[in-house]
């Protein structure tokens, strides 16, 4: 798998928008490549959703995002239709690109070891690797990566919340109940 300071892979690859993407086209700016195992899968639809989500903010920062997976452009263009994403989607067929990034390889699944793609994202900046995430989980990985390439301090966690000792009562049980039999009014 690439390094931090390894230099970004010479590509040239088709894109779900009809067009080619080359590595080239990226030299001189920050580039997201994040790699994943399958259009249309619940982690990978979440990924690229959150990624869609933050394209703008990406943007506004300078930076440019790639998806990339084995699947076809066909099946790149329904899974962005499907999905609403805006992040433009490589077609890796051949796995050359996946392979030249070290994004596919032996894995465990389901307590199996499997040969796949390695969900993993990689920034890079004037044509080097200023990070790499080589084992992603998908929920709250957008988020992070937009901090990193944003320069901002990792959020601490907020310290767990102490139980209450009592069950809060609805709104409506709240109310004040209307008197009982024998109990005088005011």
């Amino acid at each position: 798998m690439l390094k931090v300071g390894d230099k970004l892979p010479a590509f040239s690859l088709p894109s779900d928008d009809g067009r080619t993407m080359s590595s080239r086209d990226f030299a001189s700016e920050i580039l997201v490549v994040y790699f994943y195992p399958k259009d249309s899968t619940p982690g990978c639809t979440r990924e690229g959703q959150a990624f869609s989500k933050l394209l703008p903010e990406f943007r506004k920062a300078g930076v440019q995002v790639l998806g990339v997976s084995k699947d076809s452009l066909q099946s790149h263009g329904n899974f962005r239709a499907k999905y609403a994403l805006t992040v433009p989607l490589l077609s890796d067929a051949d796995l050359s690109l996946h392979k030249a990034f070290g994004a596919y390889g032996d894995k465990v699944m389901y307590g199996k070891k499997v040969t796949g793609v390695l969900r993993s994202t990689f920034v890079f900046a004037d044509g080097r690797a200023t990070k790499v995430y080589p084992s992603v989980k998908v929920d709250g990985h957008a988020e992070a990566v937009l901090a990193f390439v944003r320069g901002d301090a990792p959020a601490k966690k907020p310290a767990p919340a102490k139980k209450k000792a009592a069950v809060e009562k609805p709104a409506a049980a709240k109310k004040k109940a209307a008197p009982t039999k024998g109990a005088r009014a005011r």
